[in-house]
């Protein structure tokens, strides 16, 4: 098969996604109005606790990194997921397509989404809350959207992977993920406020990281040495993991005959 060929079939699958988003009202809630209610709601809060501005930025800079991993994550979920819903999944996949093409195509479409929404909350928290989060350079931050959507793509390999054994199901695996995500990787408080059994899964998660790095161009302490070598090390590891898991999981779901059932 030559790179035409993969580039078509990979467009395919990043056609699929941006007509999911098109065609679907609620998928653009999903995109834009839930962060942006996030952001608005914590800034809100962080503003009645009579917070300092940079305790504010602390935590804004931590909702915004959460929703570009949900939002770079969803759309390449959603491509296996709307298949099973719609009882199309045997059909995608009697197609001479490879789990390659199906993971990029549709985590083009989510790094789109994902840009646009950093941009819109980066300009909001500025008017909204005069959180500044440019503060930190450019480079920071690209360097932090890269991480954030590389992550993103290993999460959403995941919740793939788990649509093939669970079915529609899945659903809820993806916010789980994302809720645990919360809870560990240090979104509105430092991961040193955990207990410390708890405290080393947070180190096992790339976004612990990232929020450690970027911050530090804030000029929070940063409490481990080279953030952005272990964050990139993890997500490179866990999309590896993922998309191991994502072809076993095809590959049980043709010889056991689930792929049938999701379609029926």
């Amino acid at each position: 098969m030559n790179l035409q060929d993969h580039l078509i079939k990979t467009r395919a699958f990043a056609l699929k996604s941006w007509l999911i988003t098109r065609k679907r009202p609620f998928h653009l809630f999903e995109i834009l109005f839930w962060p942006l209610l996030g952001l608005i709601s914590v800034g809100l809060l962080a503003r009645f606790l009579d917070l300092e501005a940079r305790l504010v930025q602390f935590v804004l800079v931590g909702v915004v990194a959460l929703n570009i991993v949900q939002v770079s994550q969803i759309d390449m979920a959603y491509v296996v997921l709307y298949s099973i819903w719609n009882r199309s999944l045997k059909h995608e996949m009697a197609a001479p397509v490879n789990v390659l093409q199906l993971v990029v195509g549709s985590w083009a479409t989510g790094i789109l989404h994902a840009f646009v929404v950093f941009v819109f909350l980066n300009v909001f928290s500025a008017m909204a809350f005069r959180v500044h989060l440019l503060q930190a350079g450019f480079f920071p931050l690209g360097v932090l959207f890269v991480g954030l959507v590389l992550f993103g793509c290993a999460v959403g390999t995941a919740v793939c992977a788990m649509a093939f054994h669970l079915g529609g199901r899945a659903h809820v695996g993806a916010t789980f993920l994302v809720s645990i995500l919360t809870v560990l990787s240090g979104i509105y408080y430092p991961i040193d406020v955990l207990p410390q059994p708890v405290q080393l899964l947070s180190l096992l998660i790339p976004l612990t990281y990232f929020l450690e790095y970027i911050r530090g161009c804030y000029g929070f302490p940063v409490t481990c040495s080279n953030p952005l070598l272990w964050g990139f090390l993890l997500t490179l590891g866990y999309n590896l993991l993922s998309f191991f898991l994502l072809s076993l999981s095809i590959r049980a779901a043709r010889q056991k005959g689930t792929l049938l059932e999701l379609s029926e």
